[in-house]
């Protein structure tokens, strides 16, 4: 990852509405959830919540896929370990430095 894709990656999460979408992701694990499951754990809108899912997909961050009428959003974990491993690489490099 660069850094430029690990800072749009963070300011995606940067608001609480969209982390608390990713949150909800997270727990609902691999197999996903429809907008209207998002929605009623969320208690967001749908306009709302249509805005915020296409700015965490936009983000790689919400991965969607079309089945029947529905849409299956789910979290992209890869990318999401990603982000927490830019950060977390960078731990202690400094430490004894001094």
């Amino acid at each position: 990852m660069d850094l430029e894709e690990v800072a749009q990656g963070f300011a995606a999460l940067g608001s609480e509405a969209r982390l608390q979408v990713v949150l909800t992701l997270v727990k609902a694990g691999r197999t996903g959830l429809t907008v209207g499951d998002i929605q009623t754990r969320t208690g967001m809108a749908a306009s709302t919540l249509a805005h915020h899912l296409k700015f965490l997909s936009s983000a790689g961050l919400v991965l969607q896929e079309k089945d029947g009428r529905s849409v299956v959003n789910r979290a992209a974990f890869d990318h999401l370990e990603g982000l927490a491993g830019y950060i977390l690489k960078e731990c202690c490099v400094e430490e004894g430095a001094r």
